[in-house]
């Protein structure tokens, strides 16, 4: 009965995620929205590392771990995340549930080469922003900022071992989404109001390269570092433009027009994100424990999005430095439960690369969770991941907003046996 009600959730998931609005944070106006380089839950409890690879589980941002499956593995997961937004005269609280993500792994050759495939979130744009000032001339005047959609992207990944301890692994990515931005503004005892409102439609491509090379150091203790490079990605965007007039009584349009985009150059302007490199390091014990760092770069400065350009906002170097590890007291016991539980633990830093109103835009997260298997005698492998996140994004300085968020993740891992068709009952 657990296993029908699992796989009817993950159906059901399936069928969501491209409907899904991601986020609820006022720093999704700009671009084409929140960058969200999701990995698995296993690999986000961890502070979001990227090197640790084993034979179960689905790494999403390492091709390379995909050489070490021995099981086919199905694997989803949902989120919540609870924000607190803070700004120097207000305070407010918001909410958003996503699918993170579906994805499907399986070994070609057993612990030699795998291959997989799946869907996730790219960027997400969801936000309401509210701006009111007095004229001198026309009194209080009101401008409001919405924004929703974003950008998903479709992965199939291949890793194979070169050598003993060295493994290597690429993924293609294939990116699609809409974008939609508008502003009304409305001023005070004057009949009409204006809108500006402007439509997206983003697709492009591109890869990711990793390596893993884990050589044994003593009997029992195993380093693993890690190398990866996700290429600049040149999306290209179908862009529209559409300024009017309403009635500030009824709301009714009273004139549209549609802005000739051509003869500005932006009808066919894409977005420019510039590659990213990681470099890892750590040590662990095989089934037992690990601990490690990661830190990324990535020329920011580069980035370039001519139809989503504000006047506030610039970008500089991005960098993000993470470490984690995890813990399991036994993962063969049989007598406790407890055990085999697998406990994870990480924080993380990163400069965003965002500078708005002068301000360097920081996010900060700890944190830490459990992998609960499922059924240690039939199916030792298969497990459900429960993930916590702290953190805080932004400042309060220079009118900007900070948001303290509470994030939950809920993450499955089911392996080929929960797809078998039993024989005996």
């Amino acid at each position: 009965m657990i296993r029908k009600i699992i796989i009817a959730i993950v159906c059901c998931m399936a069928g969501t995620i491209y409907a899904q609005n991601g986020t609820v944070s006022p720093y999704s106006y700009f671009g084409i929205g929140d960058l969200r380089s999701i990995g698995s839950v296993e690999n986000q409890m961890m502070g979001g590392i990227s090197m640790y690879a084993d034979s179960i589980h689905i790494n999403l941002n390492n091709p390379a771990a995909y050489a070490r499956l021995r099981q086919t593995t199905y694997t989803a997961s949902l989120s919540r995340k609870d924000i607190n937004f803070k700004g120097q005269n207000l305070s407010d609280n918001s909410s958003v549930t996503n699918l993170d993500y579906l994805a499907i792994g399986f070994p070609i050759i057993d612990d030699r080469l795998g291959v997989g495939f799946g869907i996730k979130p790219f960027t997400s744009s969801g936000y309401e922003i509210e701006e009111s000032f007095t004229s001198a001339d026309n009194g209080e005047i009101t401008n409001v900022f919405s924004g929703d959609g974003g950008v998903n992207s479709v992965f199939f990944s291949a890793g194979v071992k070169v050598i003993e301890d060295f493994t290597v692994g690429v993924t293609a990515n294939y990116y699609f989404g809409v974008v939609d931005s508008r502003r009304v503004q409305d001023v005070e005892d004057v009949q009409y109001g204006t809108f500006d409102f402007r439509n997206s439609r983003v697709n492009g491509a591109n890869f990711k390269i990793s390596a893993n090379y884990t050589p044994m150091l003593t009997d029992k203790i195993r380093m693993n570092t890690y190398f990866g490079v996700e290429t600049q990605n040149n999306l290209s965007s179908e862009n529209t433009k559409t300024i009017g007039s309403f009635s500030s009584s009824t709301g009714q349009e009273i004139e549209t027009i549609e802005v000739d985009l051509d003869n500005a150059g932006l009808a066919n302007r894409g977005v420019t994100i510039p590659t990213t490199t990681t470099v890892g390091l750590g040590f662990g014990q095989d089934r037992k424990w690990f601990i490690g760092t990661e830190y990324s770069a990535q020329n920011l400065e580069d980035y370039r999005a001519p139809f989503f350009t504000v006047g506030n906002l610039t970008y500089k170097n991005a960098s993000k430095i993470a470490f984690g590890g995890f813990y399991i007291p036994d993962y063969t016991s049989f007598t406790s439960y407890y055990k085999r539980i697998t406990y994870r633990a990480g924080a993380r830093f990163e400069n965003t690369g965002m500078v708005v109103n002068n301000e360097d835009i920081k996010d900060f997260g700890i944190t830490f969770g459990l992998g609960l298997p499922l059924n240690a005698v039939n199916d030792p492998f298969s497990n459900i991941n429960i993930g916590f996140e702290i953190g805080k994004r932004g400042t309060t300085n220079a009118d900007l907003i900070q948001e303290n968020y509470f994030k939950v993740n809920l993450g499955i891992s089911l392996n080929s046996k929960w797809f078998r068709k039993r024989t005996i009952n």
